[in-house]
């Protein structure tokens, strides 16, 4: 095998991003009558390929004609206390109509709905028929179309090749037999996620006992942290807060992937003491259903219990957030009901009567916030305090699961990796998870849409940038 290959793109991962990237690239360099060479690289198999955007249902805040909800930039700026990258952030909301365009013009059909439960901010939203594998398989489609153009499966970066003058020019990649070589490119995309699938940073940032928090999906476990580390290697800034993961409560009976039990907002969450940890009514699902799965890990060394009863699990707006292909625990009364999820009796009966002892009287209504909501109790129950009072009675144990990590590296607006002195690195972008922007709370459906906005925008600014090259030549 020759040491050295040259390409025109060298992408670091196949997921949402990387083949944004690599379509977009393609398709603007063929405008100009060049027949790109690309290689985009991915860890696992073809089988496997994709990663976490294989596995999600890739939701995204749009209305139908894909624009962005209004309300995002501003909750990015409240959520991350200012953290967040404004430019970035406006970039994002202005390029979302054409991503819309270009993910539906290859192929990606789209399902809207109306959101019609306690959503404050959102009132619609999107997902492609399919979910994030209809994204992959769809670009990937396009992707083979191109002669010039392959994937190159179980192969990992290693380094960036640099230049005398900096500029990056290529990869070191290892394959299966675990001997290396070079790929050359005057453009590299790193598109590989972020480091929820490496135990040694997510224990450095994360803290004691992260390597106990369960994976999502099976995909997370390719997203080993490599281009972040390739790129701080060559100093790279970085972007995002990386003592922070977005999380999500799973049911801990199940092995199916993306087991997510999002009914915290019409339970009550009690800990292995059968005693209440957090506030269920605070805010709508949208924006708490990560934050009450970091805090069953933080705060309740990841064992939790949703407890609730008939009136919720039997109300036709309701049911559905119960998906799990495991029934609840199901008994007449409270104290049954403890013994199936073995918790102490006595502890979850008391629980149960002080919380019904607090609702106020205000009408219970699951379709916005009601102000039905306790006194004289901590954690209080902001909204939707509906007293445990319809047997039979419900409950589901449930831990946080790591859906991916917050840190990353610091980008501009046309996905080019920033360096800690706020100059672009000639020749580097990234984008997708790996492009750190959250900070202390993440805004839901608009992962996979960044990541394929961002990889569109990489794709067609890196094939001009070859073009002008060429021309200057």
């Amino acid at each position: 095998m020759a040491s050295d290959e040259t390409y025109d793109l060298v992408v670091v991962g196949c997921g949402a991003a990387g083949l944004s990237t690599a379509v977009s690239f393609a398709e603007t360099a063929k405008a100009e009558g060049h027949e790109a060479r690309i290689a985009v690289l991915e860890r696992s198999t073809e089988e496997e390929r994709g990663a976490s955007t294989r596995w999600t249902t890739a939701g995204m805040r749009v209305d139908r004609d894909f624009v962005m909800d209004p309300g995002w930039v501003g909750q990015m700026q409240e959520d991350s206390q200012g953290l967040a990258d404004l430019e970035y952030c406006l970039a994002y909301e202005r390029e979302v109509p054409a991503t819309g365009k270009f993910l539906q013009e290859h192929g990606v059909e789209f399902i809207f709905r109306d959101r019609p439960i306690s959503s404050s901010r959102l009132t619609m939203s999107a997902s492609p028929n399919g979910g994030g594998l209809a994204i992959i398989d769809a670009l990937a489609g396009h992707l083979a179309q191109h002669p010039g153009a392959q994937i190159i499966y179980e192969t990992e970066a290693v380094s960036l090749v640099l230049s005398d003058e900096g500029r990056v020019e290529g990869v070191r990649v290892r394959d299966r037999d675990g001997l290396m070589r070079t790929l050359r490119a005057p453009s590299v995309m790193l598109a590989c996620g972020g480091f929820e699938g490496n135990y040694e940073m997510l224990t450095h940032y994360l803290g004691k006992n992260a390597v106990d928090l369960k994976k999502l999906v099976p995909g997370t476990r390719f997203n080993t942290g490599d281009g972040i580390r390739m790129a701080q290697a060559i100093g790279a800034a970085t972007s995002g807060q990386f003592d922070r993961a977005h999380t999500e409560a799973i049911d801990v009976r199940t092995d199916r992937p993306d087991a997510v039990i999002s009914a915290h907002n019409f339970c009550i969450v009690v800990d292995a003491d059968g005693k209440r940890f957090y506030d269920e009514g605070a805010k709508d699902l949208l924006d708490s259903f990560e934050l009450v799965a970091f805090d069953i890990w933080e705060k309740a060394n990841n064992t939790a219990f949703y407890i609730t009863d008939d009136a919720v699990l039997s109300h036709e707006l309701l049911s559905s957030r119960f998906d799990t292909d495991v029934p609840p625990a199901k008994a007449d009364t409270i104290r049954d009901l403890a013994a199936q999820l073995g918790l102490d009796a006595d502890a979850l009966e008391q629980t149960v009567n002080e919380f019904n002892a607090a609702c106020n009287d205000a009408d219970w209504d699951p379709s916005r916030y009601d102000g039905k909501s306790t006194t004289g109790i901590t954690p209080p129950k902001s909204n939707w305090a509906n007293p445990i009072n319809h047997p039979p009675y419900y409950g589901i144990p449930v831990a946080a699961a790591i859906c991916f990590t917050y840190g990353g590296l610091k980008t501009d607006t046309l996905s080019r990796v920033v360096s800690t002195g706020g100059f672009p690195i000639p020749g580097l972008y990234a984008a997708g998870e790996i492009s750190g922007i959250t900070y202390h709370s993440y805004p839901a459906l608009t992962t996979v849409l960044r990541a394929c906005t961002f990889g569109r925008i990489a794709g067609a600014h890196a094939a001009v940038q070859m073009q002008e090259a060429v021309t200057v030549r």
